[in-house]
């Protein structure tokens, strides 16, 4: 059967209105064009051929697609095949906070001289995160937290002048009153940002401080605070529906495929096993 052209494209408000683009591009060429942020994806299948830099450059399965803000490209398929891809639209005031975060001292947007990079490690985190954002059940604390991480690990992997980040300085007062908060108002779909606020940190080194002293991110800490709530209730042979709600879950699915990822058993058997 042949293949169709498709696309999808959606903005998440609470991510600072980040713009997100799935495709697949048969016949379709754009012309050449700038993007005012950066635009990083990953090819899922066939290839892209564009212009960029003054290259030639060839993205195929598996490769990251990069264009920094300002710099004039193209896009058309290598083949009959054509390519389908996943793309974040990234502003730069978000790469300028991670360089910042990184080198402790300056606070411009990185610059990374190639379009096409090959990096299994992150081109799987770029699409699983990518994926992720596609289900409307992902707590708003975890979307922030994976999107800081991305951002962050791709400019020390790829950036030009970046490769090794400063030292973070401990802050046990911050990282138990961030647990003290999660614990407090685990039901609530948590914000990065409030948490941060709260702190007085900055969310990049709020998620590092924590997972150095923690052992896990926040956003893991609010789900185990969850299931930890969800095992007691099911010890009392409450339904499944009520402690989903009742624990903070988006509904019933999210909360059983969430308790098997930390406990590796669904809700119900731990229940009949419990009782």
């Amino acid at each position: 059967m042949d293949k169709k052209e498709k696309v999808k494209y959606w903005i998440l408000p609470k991510l600072n209105n980040l713009e997100l683009l799935h495709a697949t591009y048969i016949n379709h060429s754009f012309t050449k064009h700038i993007h005012e942020g950066f635009a990083i994806g990953v090819i899922e299948q066939g290839a892209l051929k564009f212009s960029y830099r003054g290259k030639k450059l060839i993205a195929g399965p598996g490769c990251i697609n990069l264009v920094i803000p300002g710099e004039a490209h193209d896009g058309t398929a290598m083949s009959d095949e054509g390519w389908t891809y996943r793309m974040f639209y990234l502003e730069s005031e978000i790469l300028e906070q991670a360089v910042y975060e990184i080198s402790g001292k300056v606070r411009k947007p990185p610059f990374f001289a190639e379009g096409v990079i090959k990096d299994d490690y992150m081109a799987h985190f770029i699409r699983k995160f990518h994926l992720l954002l596609e289900n409307s059940a992902t707590p708003l604390i975890e979307q922030e937290s994976i999107l800081l991480t991305m951002v962050t690990e791709f400019v020390l992997r790829h950036a030009d002048e970046y490769s090794t980040v400063k030292s973070a300085k401990q802050d046990n007062q911050a990282v138990s009153l961030a647990r003290e908060y999660i614990e407090d108002t685990y039901t609530q779909n948590l914000s990065l940002k409030k948490l941060s606020v709260i702190c007085n940190l900055s969310p990049f080194h709020l998620i590092r401080i924590f997972k150095e002293s923690v052992g896990i991110p926040p956003h893991v800490y609010l789900k185990q605070v969850r299931i930890k709530r969800a095992k007691e209730l099911l010890a009392k042979g409450l339904s499944m529906s009520f402690i989903a709600q009742e624990t903070g879950f988006a509904d019933q699915s999210h909360f059983a495929k969430q308790f098997k990822q930390i406990t590796g058993i669904t809700p119900k058997k731990y229940s009949n096993i419990i009782q």
